[in-house]
């Protein structure tokens, strides 16, 4: 029965995960603003001592390529999101004109579903873009891993752990809506 409506509470607390979605994707998306407007080229913006640890000029275009990316993805699973949220708020007006039915809105669940899943792709996606540009700023400013510098390896290890522990926990919420 998957074109039942749902409730007025089920339905506020779609719009409410939708909110969510997009706020969080709103945060990355400047989080990344921020990173395109810093100059990766600045010699002045570096602790590297060794000069044989300075990162390539393709580990700059590197970074600036999965800014871009993250940011495509963040706001891809925001338009989504935005769309989803939009939808839900129509099928509520549009298919019920009385007082007391405008409880109820009439919503494919798989569909919802789908555009869920779609979002947290995105989302996903945006932050693994995010986290692979965190590690060419570390190469820059900190010297390249290949140099094995402690400090490169200190900044990158708990954040190739984290993020992706955090984004496992994050896609099985997802994969369990029922």
């Amino acid at each position: 029965m998957d074109d039942a409506p749902l409730s007025r509470f089920g339905t506020s607390i779609h719009i409410t995960a939708l909110d969510g979605i997009v706020n969080v994707n709103s945060l990355f998306t400047l989080a990344v603003f921020i990173g395109l407007a810093w100059n990766p080229t600045d010699p002045n913006n570096s602790l590297i001592t060794d000069p044989n640890c300075a990162a390539s000029s393709k580990v700059a275009e590197d970074l600036v390529a999965f800014h871009v990316y993250s940011f495509s993805s963040f706001l891809f699973s925001s338009l989504v999101a935005l769309g989803l949220k939009q939808a839900i708020r129509f099928a509520k007006t549009a298919h019920y004109r009385t007082v007391f039915h405008l409880d109820l809105a009439q919503i494919n669940r798989n569909a919802l579903r789908v555009g869920y899943l779609v979002s947290a792709a995105g989302s996903v996606g945006g932050c693994v873009f995010l986290m692979l540009a965190l590690v060419n700023v570390v190469q820059i400013k900190l010297g390249t891993l290949a140099c094995g510098s402690s400090h490169s390896y200190g900044a990158v290890v708990p954040l190739a752990i984290l993020v992706p522990f955090g984004l496992l926990i994050y896609a099985q919420i997802f994969i369990g809506l029922k």
